[in-house]
């Protein structure tokens, strides 16, 4: 059974109905992560948005990540933070948020940036995106090599992302993957059945 563990990230939209849909995608299959992704609102309103969805994560064990903002994460006393490049630096994440914080970086395809993110001291380092994403566009395309060379010289754990689905995601896994990051392939659907079916592909590798 492959060690790689799903890493769950919320669409854009976690209003209504989405706490119930959360419930159903962690009951379906080992969940290690959930980051929270919101754009546009100010901090009262992303917190009052995340309040729930967090306590729905504490309560199955799930490690809840805060997607770009330190301030955010602190006042919500989340597990830790997701930083893209632009979003400030790993050390002062590290100053707010406590040695315990769970604190990860967006490093593209880029080997540089990912020895520089291990060096400042951050706890994983996500690659992608491997394959089109709807969720989000970006340019960069990192080959599946990557991973296999992260996972041959470093210790700390690495994330693939972009545009993941059941169907396209054993070669991550076999490359060396830690953790899948999904979005649209478990909220465009029925995100127990999908959740499912990326829990059956990861323990049969």
């Amino acid at each position: 059974m492959s060690d790689c563990q799903l890493y769950l990230i919320s669409p854009l939209d976690v209003s209504a109905g989405f706490p119930q849909r959360l419930e159903r995608a962690l009951d379906a299959g080992p969940v290690a992560a959930f980051q929270f992704r919101v754009k546009g609102v100010d901090q009262h309103q992303a917190a009052r948005l995340a309040e729930p969805l967090l306590a729905i994560c504490r309560a199955r064990d799930v490690a809840f990540i805060v997607n770009d903002s330190v301030s955010l994460a602190k006042r919500l006393g989340a597990d830790g933070v997701h930083l893209g490049q632009g979003d400030g630096y790993i050390r002062e994440a590290r100053d707010v948020l406590g040695r315990d914080a769970q604190i990860g970086i967006t490093c593209h395809a880029s080997r540089h940036l990912a020895m520089e993110a291990g060096d400042a001291g951050a706890d994983y380092v996500a690659f992608g995106s491997f394959y089109p994403s709807t969720t989000k566009s970006t340019e960069d395309r990192p080959e599946l090599e990557i991973l296999s060379w992260w996972q041959n010289l470093f210790e700390i754990p690495c994330v693939a992302i972009g545009g993941i689905t059941p169907s396209n995601c054993s070669p991550l896994i076999e490359a060396g993957a830690d953790f899948l990051a999904v979005s649209g392939a478990v909220w465009n659907g029925d995100e127990f059945q999908a959740v499912e079916e990326f829990a059956k592909i990861i323990r049969a590798q």
